[in-house]
């Protein structure tokens, strides 16, 4: 891992096309704004763990009343009055 000391105002390039800018430091905290192109995903890792755990419960919680595939699709047919499609005769 690179460590680096920046103050407020002063940037790191990261490739040819990050810019990251230290904006304000206080206490303990620091804010940053981040150049990047569009198709670079900037995620805080926070919320990212916090949608993983999330999608991690679903998951089990669908697995321990047994759920399925077949059972999502079989419970919205039923939903929907099974009004076939273009795949039914």
């Amino acid at each position: 891992m690179l460590v680096l000391t920046r103050k407020v105002g002063e940037r790191i390039l990261v490739g040819d096309d990050i810019v990251i800018t230290v904006l304000d430091a206080r206490g303990d905290g620091v804010r940053i704004g981040i150049d990047a192109p569009r198709g670079v995903k900037i995620q805080r890792e926070e919320v990212v763990r916090a949608v993983a755990e999330a999608n991690a419960e679903a998951a089990a919680a669908a697995g321990a009343t047994g759920a399925s595939g077949d059972d999502a699709e079989a419970r919205l047919r039923a939903a929907l009055g099974d009004r076939g499609g273009a795949d039914q005769a």
